[in-house]
C-alpha cells in the first residue's frame, strides 16, 4: 500500500497546529493511500511543542513523527529536515496554518495516479476553487516572481510560490537543497526544472490566506530574497 508523507514546518503555530492536524486526520486519500505526518518545530518560542505533543498523545491513530530544531533555522531548513526523514512514496508540503486545505491532497494526487506526474504544483491562481480576498500587491508580487522564475526554468507555472507542492519521494530526496528560509520555493522549482524528462503538472486549489495580524509571516524582504534565489539557481546555474 502506498504512503503520502506530509511535511509540516512549524514556527509559533500553537493556535492552529491542532486544527490542521484534525483536517489531515479527517481526509481520506484516494486509492486508500496511507498518511505519514512529519512535523518539524523550528525552535518555536510559544507553546507549539506542547500543542503537538498533546495532540500526538490524544490521537494515536494518526502516525505523527516529531522533530525539533534547537535553534531557529527557517522554514526551508525545517523542510530539509522533514524531507530527509520521509519514507512515503510521495511527499507533500503542508504549512501549519489554515491557509491550505488538506482535503485537496486528492486533487494533487490525480496527475500522479492518472498522468504519471513526478511533481504537482497546487495553483492559487487557476481553477474555480474558493480564494480569500486579501492583498493586491501580495498577489501581484507572487505573479511577478512566478513569471521571473518561468523565464529561467522555461516552465509555464501560474504559482511558483505555492505551499502545495507534491513530489515523488525519490525526486525530492535526490535534490541537494540549500536555502534555509523562504528561498526554498524558487530553489526547488529551478532544480526540478533541470531534471531530464521530469513530468510537472499544476492543478487549481483553494486558498484561505491569513492577514499579518492573524499570523502571516512572509514579507517584502522575503520577496527580494526570492528574486535573488531565482537568479542564483535559475540564471547562473544553467
Amino acid at each position: 500500500m502506498e504512503t503520502l508523507s506530509i511535511i509540516i514546518p512549524a514556527y509559533n503555530e500553537e493556535k492552529t497546529i491542532h486544527f490542521i492536524l484534525d483536517k489531515i486526520q479527517e481526509v481520506r486519500l484516494t486509492n486508500d493511500i496511507k498518511k505519514e505526518v512529519i512535523i518539524v518545530n523550528d525552535c518555536s518560542t510559544d507553546k507549539t511543542e506542547q500543542s503537538i505533543l498533546t495532540y500526538i498523545e490524544k490521537n494515536p491513530g494518526l502516525p505523527i513523527t516529531y522533530y525539533k530544531h534547537e535553534v531557529n533555522k527557517g522554514k526551508g531548513a525545517a523542510l530539509h529536515t522533514g524531507i530527509s526523514k520521509a519514507t512515503g512514496d510521495y511527499v507533500v508540503i503542508q504549512d501549519a496554518d489554515l491557509e491550505y486545505d488538506p482535503e485537496e491532497y486528492n486533487l494533487l494526487l490525480v496527475p500522479v495516479m492518472k498522468g504519471g506526474a513526478d511533481v504537482v504544483f497546487g495553483s492559487r491562481f487557476m481553477g474555480g476553487s474558493p480564494h480569500r480576498i486579501l492583498f493586491f500587491w501580495h498577489s501581484i508580487g507572487n505573479k511577478v516572481l512566478t513569471m521571473l522564475s518561468n523565464m529561467f526554468t522555461n516552465l509555464n507555472l501560474t504559482d511558483m510560490e505555492t505551499c502545495y507542492k507534491m513530489f515523488r519521494r525519490p525526486i525530492i530526496q535526490g535534490i541537494h537543497l540549500k536555502e534555509n528560509r523562504f528561498g526554498f520555493e524558487p530553489e526547488v522549482t529551478a532544480k526540478i526544472s533541470r531534471i531530464p524528462n521530469i513530468k510537472i503538472y499544476e492543478v487549481g486549489i483553494s486558498y484561505y490566506g491569513r492577514t499579518y495580524a492573524e499570523g502571516k509571516k512572509i514579507n517584502w524582504k522575503d520577496g527580494f530574497r526570492a528574486i535573488y534565489c531565482i537568479l542564483k539557481y535559475g540564471a547562473f546555474k544553467r
